[in-house]
């Protein structure tokens, strides 16, 4: 048990710091007024939304860092200025960024060169289909469901000269509170997870009938299993395969397509959820998680059936 308390604080503890300086570097500057003047810069995409302009702030540090801009969406909440479909809404809307910075970080320098144009260009294409597809169910319920909200969350303090002692104060008073909520929460929520893995809890899938279902090659079932522990490690098997025939391209993009399927509900789980839930709360994390989740794997098996009907 000792092991676990050491393997999650080194889990956790890294993650915790990103959070504090994120919650805290972004109260400052919500303080000194640069997040209310430059919310602007992507209010077009919000005239398209019934979302309040306090979600453009959010959506901004988002570029950045997601859990800062998730921490600014609580915020915004627990000062009455937006309601809790807002604050899931919001919070989809904040996750989109980050695929932005995987596909340069991850897809374009190791997904392409390992699965070649074609199949490593597909994965990519799948991504970014997520991406468009979480914005555009974020437009399409935020018009069905919502109303305008005009609310601007502490619009009065871009006209106040605040000097950089008293907006690290104000900082500190606004998020102590909440980063303290969400340590205690995130430490909790990741020592389970980590007592449930060491229980083998995520190992219930079995990928050994997909071949035959599938008609994908036995030999792929390697690289199948391995994506859904490790998608780099499943990817680097693949990639061979490919070079060398072993596996066609249309099989290969359906491995892929099934490895993502297995792999995003644990993701979600040992990941996402520790995080949203101390963030948010259980009720509003796990809808956040499962949602986004969902609509990952909905895009995945749609592109599956597409595959499945070519390779027939």
């Amino acid at each position: 048990m000792f092991s676990i308390f050491l393997d999650v604080l080194d889990f956790a503890v890294p993650i915790l710091i990103m959070i504090f300086v994120g919650l805290f570097g972004t109260g400052i500057l919500i303080e000194l007024g640069f997040m209310q003047r430059f919310a602007g810069l992507v209010r077009p995409l919000f005239k398209y939304t019934n979302l309040p302009d306090t979600c453009a702030s959010a959506f901004l540090v988002s570029l950045g860092s997601t859990v800062a801009a998730n921490g600014m969406v609580v915020n915004f909440k627990e000062g009455g200025c937006i309601d809790e479909k807002e604050t899931m809404l919001c919070a989809l809307l904040n996750s989109t960024p980050a695929y932005v910075r995987e596909i340069i970080t991850y897809q374009i320098p190791i997904v392409l060169p390992a699965l070649g144009p074609v199949v490593g260009g597909f994965y990519v294409m799948v991504f970014i289909l997520t991406a468009i597809v979480k914005v555009s169910a974020v437009i399409i319920l935020s018009r069905i469901f919502l109303t305008k909200n005009r609310c601007m969350y502490d619009e009065n303090i871009a006209s106040k000269k605040v000097t950089l002692k008293d907006a690290v104060k104000g900082s500190l008073k606004r998020n102590r509170k909440l980063f303290t909520k969400i340590a205690v929460i995130y430490l909790s929520m990741t020592t389970l997870v980590f007592i449930l893995r060491e229980k083998g809890a995520f190992e219930i899938f079995s990928v050994l009938p997909l071949a035959e279902i599938f008609g994908i090659p036995s030999e792929s079932i390697v690289p199948l299993t391995s994506y859904v522990a490790s998608p780099i490690l499943g990817i680097s098997l693949l990639g061979p395969m490919i070079s060398n025939n072993g596996i066609s391209n249309i099989q290969a993009m359906i491995v892929l397509m099934l490895g993502s399927m297995f792999m995003l509900p644990m993701f979600s789980v040992r990941t996402l959820l520790p995080r949203y839930i101390s963030i948010f709360g259980p009720r509003i994390g796990i809808r956040i998680v499962a949602f986004s989740t969902g609509i990952s794997i909905l895009v995945r098996f749609c592109m599956l059936i597409i595959l499945l009907s070519i390779a027939s």
